[in-house]
């Protein structure tokens, strides 16, 4: 595809994304990547469950199905399964992915369904109250926890490597040439393939933690981001460092694991002979 733009349905301007916000930086971090690798739009479909992330499939000048909260990849196996030829991507966010989807998320990537899942985590239920999500961080405020988040936010990058997700990475929405390369990585990876980004919510997550300028939220991100090749080295485990508030940011993983359609296919054989 020449241009990149070609993606966007232009008669949706403007979007409903509130300023500062950083769902517009990843969604043309995947325009981009989208474009590069010159996929046809016309074997693709894009699944979303319920929030501002899971937003974006209705600027994508392309087929998508909006689902109901946290069913955004159980949508996405049923599309998958029924017709693997198709190129299956979910946008969804921290909420709709790791609370009320939590239990798709964990399966889809131990089952290894081929799909490429973007989740822009903005460490809040942005659109519906901002009440604290499972990755809102400890000791954190929210429309939920007035006197700051007592329960430990979930990791869902090292989840999705743990439940044994083909490819995992993540970033910050500062980190824009990462976010494109691993997004092309994502997208021509069999199996299950999970990108997740941290971005800003000045709106939900912001103001009731100080940060209500968007500069200060990405100089937050900028000084909370850590590299997750250091924290190897580091003899700290992984949930407190989380707890802490860091955010560890890189390429996590990549395996060549069979993805599930390719498994199912290969038994056909065989029960067809019995």
């Amino acid at each position: 595809m020449e241009d990149f733009f070609d993606l966007y349905r232009k008669d949706r301007w403007p979007t409903i994304f509130c300023p500062g916000c950083g769902i517009g930086t990843v969604m043309n971090c995947f325009y981009r990547a989208f474009s590069e690798l010159n996929l046809d739009q016309d074997r693709v479909v894009f699944v979303s469950g319920v929030g501002c992330s899971s937003r974006v499939p209705g600027y994508i000048r392309a087929d998508s199905i909006h689902t109901t909260h946290g069913r955004a990849l159980a949508v996405a196996t049923g599309i998958n399964l029924a017709n693997p030829d198709l190129k299956v991507i979910v946008f969804t966010g921290d909420g709709d992915l790791g609370a009320i989807g939590g239990n798709h998320f964990i399966n889809a990537s131990r089952r290894n369904v081929e799909m490429t899942v973007i989740c822009i985590n903005n460490n809040i239920y942005g659109m519906t109250g901002g009440q604290a999500s499972t990755t809102t961080p400890y000791n954190a405020l929210s429309s939920t926890t007035p006197f700051g988040n007592k329960e430990y936010p979930f990791d869902l990058a090292e989840l999705a490597v743990t439940a044994g997700a083909n490819f995992v990475a993540r970033w910050t929405v500062r980190n824009v040439k990462e976010i494109i390369g691993s997004m092309k990585k994502a997208l021509t990876k069999k199996g299950f393939s999970f990108v997740e980004i941290v971005s800003p919510c000045p709106t939900g997550f912001g103001r009731r933690n100080k940060m209500g300028d968007p500069k200060q939220m990405y100089e937050w991100l900028k000084i909370k981001t850590v590299r997750r090749e250091k924290t190897k080295s580091w003899d700290i485990d992984p949930v407190d460092l989380n707890i802490e508030g860091q955010i560890s940011v890189g390429e996590f993983v990549e395996r060549n694991r069979p993805s599930l359609a390719e498994v199912l296919r290969s038994i056909k054989p065989k029960i067809e002979q019995t």
